[in-house]
């Protein structure tokens, strides 16, 4: 069986979970017993800064399309059972509580659609050239070398 990806792309406009559902679950047209989704929020904390995040931004490398194509299609192969795929990521300004990053699942069984999902969002953060800029409510920044 072949995994559909319906949707593997970065945008500047607002992404949603529900949307995403919506699509592998309209490519897998009633096949898929499973839709599992992941939805990244921008949260207002970050590790040990002791000042708030009030908005950060999210840079791209020129490759990072075909990048992050090649790694849907890659991770996409290697669950059984897939019926569709969608993912995306943000680029541009977002405020707190934004969706930053979404992947939704449509598989057989819930076990191959929770495990793909899962390799998916831990395969795009480790290799989409994409790099987060995050202001601080006092007045600081900091760089983050990856999604």
């Amino acid at each position: 069986m072949t995994v559909r990806v319906v949707r593997a792309a970065l945008a500047a406009e607002t992404i949603d979970l529900p949307s995403h559902e919506q699509l592998v679950a309209d490519a897998a047209a009633g096949s898929a017993g499973a839709i599992v989704g992941f939805a990244g929020a921008v949260r207002n904390h970050d590790g040990d800064h002791a000042s708030a995040v009030t908005t950060l931004s999210y840079s791209s490398h020129p490759s990072a399309p075909e990048v992050l194509v090649e790694v849907v299609d890659e991770v996409s192969a290697s669950v059984a059972g897939v019926r569709a795929v969608a993912v995306s990521h943000r680029v541009g300004e977002l405020d707190v509580g934004d969706v930053a990053f979404v992947v939704a699942v449509a598989a057989d069984h819930r076990a191959p659609a929770f495990e793909l999902c899962a390799r998916l969002v831990d395969e795009v953060k480790a290799r989409l050239p994409v790099w987060k800029h995050q202001l601080f409510a006092d007045g600081s920044d900091e760089w983050v070398g990856s999604a």
